[in-house]
This record gives structure tokens, sequence and C-alpha cells, in this order.
């Protein structure tokens, strides 16, 4: 708390550079980090409920999220072929 006080009152904040746009918190950079960490949070939270909620073996778990994953890049494919198509 001490140095925090003098860290103020010797104005020594003034000699420290500012973030840069690109790390602030409102980047795209940050942002995407945000949506990333919170993408793991749901998964974790998803993998949870599925084991101890619904008594699916944890296994079972990464099988589900596993399928998960190859469905949606297989949707994800498929919409950008469908997207390179239609602009060629």
């Amino acid at each position: 708390k001490a140095a925090f006080i003098n860290f103020i009152s010797d104005e020594e904040w003034k000699s420290i550079e500012p973030v840069s746009s690109w790390f602030g918190p409102s980047s795209f950079l940050m942002s995407s980090m945000s949506a990333l960490f919170k993408l793991s949070m749901w998964i974790r939270h998803g993998h949870g409920y599925l084991t101890e909620n619904l008594g699916i073996p944890v296994w079972g778990s990464y099988a589900v999220f596993g399928l998960a994953t190859l469905f949606l890049g297989m949707v994800l494919g498929l919409v950008s072929e469908a997207d390179c198509d239609c602009v060629t």
C-alpha cells in the first residue's frame, strides 16, 4: 500500500510508457483473447455438467466435444466452400 502511495505522490507514473493500442484492453487482440478464455470456461462448465450432473464418463464427455469439434469444422468448411463458389 505504501509503495503505491509513493508511486502516486512521487509522480513515478509519469515515467512509464503507456500501453500501445494493440495491447490495450479494448483492442482486437485482447478482445479475441477474452473470447477464447470465455469459450474455454464454457467448455469446462459443459464438461462438468456432462460428467457430474448427467453421469457421463469422462471419456464420453471428451467424445461429445470431439464430435462437436468435427461437426463444427465440417459446417465451417461447407460454408467457406459455398462462399468461394458464390464469389467465383
